[in-house]
């Protein structure tokens, strides 16, 4: 068996001297970012009064809490909870689709291969950054004092907040898409419109579609989530029960979100299959 040459050092030097002799910052980098982030964590410590007595005492007060939610009882409150949770597949399924179908043509927008100029289409970008970078809770809370209490707030929360998300999503879905259709619409006569329509759009809305099932899952536990600050749906119910300590009533209104959850869980997975097995024969 032949043996493989040994490298000469020197001349692996010559040729790639960043890697061999690297500035004082490069290798100080690292470093400097672990020391950074344990200082942070050390001043979090400390700023938040971390005490492990505290936590063991809140151990305890958690068993204490769990011990009383068993067994689950709804008591006499289950039609109200069941009209609460389908407030909440209201909120969550209405709120989604309104935000993917207001994204849609200003992701079209914030695209680089539909827009290419850096001057249009970095306002349009940067409006939906600003968007997605509020959280759903405090849209909700704008909401519910601009319109007041009530499932149409969580709806218009969940509605603006996806909106910026989606409108990043499917900007991207629509940049990665092949240019190969587009170019064949463009061969055989067809303008810009047909270019999106006929090229762009059926290689984008599978992945699209895929994405929005996605966000009505989680949207699901957001709209319990807004609930419980005004919006409406069973989070109004959950909140309520807490603040009487009807712990019972709790574990049942938990229990409720969690089956539902799973449930929307397995009918999206078996849509966005559905979809990529279509994708896939077309």
């Amino acid at each position: 068996m032949t043996r493989l040459p040994v490298p000469d050092s020197g001349d692996l030097r010559g040729r790639y001297p960043e890697v061999f002799d690297r500035p004082v910052s490069s290798r100080l980098a690292l470093p400097a970012m672990l020391l950074g982030a344990f200082g942070i964590f050390a001043f979090g410590l400390v700023e938040l009064e971390f005490s492990p007595a505290r936590m063991l005492a809140g151990l305890n007060q958690l068993g204490w809490i769990t011990m009383m939610m068993i067994p689950p009882d709804p008591g006499s409150s289950l039609p109200a909870y069941l009209v609460a949770l389908g407030e909440t597949l209201s909120i969550a399924l209405l709120g989604t689709t309104l935000a993917a179908v207001l994204a849609l043509p200003i992701s079209l927008l914030a695209a680089k291969n539909i827009v290419p100029s850096n001057i249009f289409r970095f306002p349009v970008r940067r409006f939906l950054d600003s968007i997605r970078g509020v959280d759903t809770l405090i849209w909700a809370l704008v909401w519910i004092n601009v319109v007041g209490l009530g499932p149409f707030a969580g709806v218009l929360a969940i509605a603006v907040s996806d909106f910026g998300a989606f409108g990043k999503l499917f900007s991207e879905a629509i940049e990665g898409a092949d240019r190969k259709q587009v170019e064949g619409i463009r061969a055989s006569g067809g303008n810009a419109l047909h270019e999106i329509r006929f090229g762009l759009m059926p290689q984008v809305l599978p992945v699209i579609a895929g994405q929005v099932l996605y966000f009505i899952e989680s949207n699901t536990r957001s709209a319990t989530i807004i609930g419980i600050v005004g919006a409406g749906g069973i989070g109004l119910q959950l909140a309520e029960q807490i603040r009487v300590l009807e712990w019972q009533k709790v574990s049942f209104l938990i229990l409720m979100i969690l089956v539902a959850v799973a449930a929307i869980d397995w009918i999206s997975g078996k849509l966005r299959f559905a979809i990529i097995g279509k994708r896939a024969v077309a």
